[in-house]
């Protein structure tokens, strides 16, 4: 059994974006619309640029599957991209407040700073939701659900009574509930008025930000480990989370809300499970969000992600040109005028990745029915604890 372990390449324009998994279980059937489905997601959201309306993001397996089995062998796979102008580009002649162009130029000594904001950019990121598309796949052969939302935009928060309902449904009416949302939130009915702050910042020549939300439920307790600090799945989410281009805060359940409460309104009580419960425990609230000593604890995984606004704006910040050193407006390259709703998915593939990577560290196998032997011997020893 090889540790789960995935790795992307490409460029924003070159002529494709490529990915390599590795630790899947041979015997795992796996569906390709299961992660083109997750690709269209991510295009979609409200307040998107140019660029979504020219990719038609699939994904191409070249290695890893036989007959729709996986082998066990390492998966590769490709998305091709259609505005491949890489070499057509013209140079920048300023870096842009906010994004990678100036530290990378100065961390490695380019004079062009396509070479650095070609690979930043968060166009790369298409190749993580399809890694996580085949990984999640796994999880989900075991009844764990990784599913995201946004929870905020611009500084308007969607309502909370609204978002409660969604979460007490069953996984199908709850997509549902989402995918109907122009900005994929758990209140449609709030759409509205984020079409007019997207709007509003459209017309000021803007950008604008937000919070996504990550649930991951039916996830086994005992994922993680706090042997180890590196282990911690909680330090796991969080960097892979923080991974994702303009990410800058990450929060499990209560967050930054537990610090400004007594213990005794923060910690969970543990109370006795209902019959039919996995184990004799559970928890009366979950403002640990899942998580107790780096481990999962058997409740809803739940952590949030704030997103700074995309940095590419048309009004253009004050920069450097790089040939003169004299001060110039930044220039603006096409963009978004939000990508959160397309960041919940991202935010939704990188936990599924990291959880995905600790159910096979503790129920390992070179196949899915020894990963099945593992899972069900672990159940037995929880309903015996």
């Amino acid at each position: 059994m090889t540790r789960l372990r995935w790795n992307t390449a490409g460029e924003s324009h070159g002529p494709a974006l490529v990915g390599i998994v590795e630790g899947i279980p041979a015997g795992l059937a796996l569906s390709l619309e299961r992660v083109d489905a997750e690709l269209t997601r991510r295009q979609g959201g409200y307040g998107r640029g140019g660029r979504m309306r020219i990719e038609s993001d699939r994904c191409e397996l070249l290695s890893g599957t036989r007959a729709g089995l996986t082998l066990g062998s390492p998966i590769a796979f490709r998305i091709a991209n259609k505005d491949d102008v890489i070499e057509r580009l013209p140079v920048p002649t300023n870096p842009r407040p906010g994004h990678a162009d100036l530290a990378g130029c100065l961390k490695w000594g380019h004079r062009d700073a396509r070479a650095v904001l070609e690979r930043a950019s968060a166009r790369e990121t298409a190749t993580r939701v399809a890694a996580a598309g085949i990984a999640r796949q796994v999880l989900e052969a075991f009844g764990v659900e990784v599913f995201g939302c946004v929870t905020e935009l611009g500084g308007h928060a969607v309502g909370a009574a609204a978002s409660a309902a969604s979460w007490a449904l069953d996984a199908e009416a709850r997509r549902a509930a989402r995918d109907v949302s122009d900005f994929f939130t758990l209140d449609a009915a709030a759409d509205a008025a984020l079409r007019a702050l997207v709007d509003a910042a459209k017309a000021d020549q803007d950008s604008l930000g937000g919070v996504f939300e990550v649930r991951a439920m039916g996830v086994p307790p005992g994922l993680g480990s706090s042997a180890s600090g590196a282990e911690r799945l909680g330090g796991r989410i969080g960097g892979a989370l923080l991974s994702i281009p303009a990410i800058k805060g990450v929060e499990f359940g209560l967050g930054f809300e537990g610090a400004r409460r007594r213990g005794s309104a923060v910690h969970d009580p543990i109370v006795p499970a209902m019959p039919g419960g996995a184990t004799r425990f559970a928890r009366s609230t979950n403002h640990a969000g899942g998580l107790e000593g780096g481990m999962t604890n058997g409740e809803a995984l739940i952590v949030r992600a704030a997103m700074k606004p995309i940095p590419s704006i048309r009004r253009g910040l004050p920069s450097v040109d790089f040939a003169t050193g004299e001060a110039v407006q930044a220039s603006y390259q096409r963009s978004d005028v939000t990508s959160v709703p397309a960041a919940s998915v991202v935010g939704e593939a990188m936990v599924a990745l990291v959880l995905a990577e600790a159910f096979l560290d503790k129920y390992g196998g070179d196949s899915m029915d020894q990963v099945r032997a593992a899972y069900e011997h672990h159940a037995r020893e929880l309903a015996a604890l």
